[in-house]
């Protein structure tokens, strides 16, 4: 079962779970329409939730508000409004991808809809070269704390496991094997958080 704020929504439409939950996929190319310039896509984020047709049309205001926002990240997105998708590299994407997230859930908020509810982060740095990953993961950190949203992220990096949010699950074979809080894996490293895992391995 899938159960989301109390609420049983395993065999939930597609459509509707979307309103409550956030994802960026490994794959950059997904989450994003390519053929669309990033004013479109970030605009189509930031309707949802408004019962109104979508229009491609972006206005000096909205385009002012994505300029802002883009800017904070330091990747130079906001210079590159009218650009399509599609022609970013693979850390531009994802960023674009996490700020339409973002957006969707100030637009949900403002429609007295639910906001979303949780993030899911697919491997979301594992295309990327080392420098760009470690870019996108301060961003990252930057928007789920700015926004206060519940975030699973799940990753191969052991020390992102250990790094990042307040608790750090270990799964083996589609099981849980170790489920460990902050206060016990804050001064654990990568080796240790190894030990602990082929100890659990052994014993099953």
């Amino acid at each position: 079962k899938i159960i989301l704020d109390n609420e049983d929504i395993t065999y939930k439409k597609e459509h509707k779970r979307a309103r409550v939950i956030g994802r960026v996929f490994q794959d950059t190319m997904k989450g994003t329409a390519p053929d669309m310039t990033i004013e479109e896509n970030l605009a189509l984020a930031y309707s949802k939730g408004r019962r109104r047709i979508f229009q491609s049309a972006v206005n000096d205001k909205m385009r002012k508000f994505f300029k802002e926002q883009l800017a904070r990240y330091n990747m130079g997105l906001e210079d590159r409004l009218k650009n399509k998708v599609g022609l970013l590299s693979g850390g531009q994407r994802q960023v674009v991808t996490l700020l339409m997230c973002t957006l969707a859930a100030m637009a949900l908020l403002m429609t007295t809809m639910a906001p979303i509810e949780i993030l899911i982060l697919d491997e979301h740095t594992a295309a990327l070269d080392p420098a760009t990953a470690e870019k996108v993961m301060e961003i990252t950190k930057q928007i789920v704390a700015e926004n206060n949203i519940t975030t699973m992220m799940i990753t191969h990096n052991l020390n992102q496991a250990l790094t990042t949010g307040n608790r750090t699950i270990m799964m083996d074979s589609g099981e849980i094997i170790l489920d460990i809080p902050y206060n016990e894996r804050k001064n654990m490293n990568r080796d240790d958080l190894l030990q602990m895992y082929s100890m659990k391995k052994r014993e099953a």
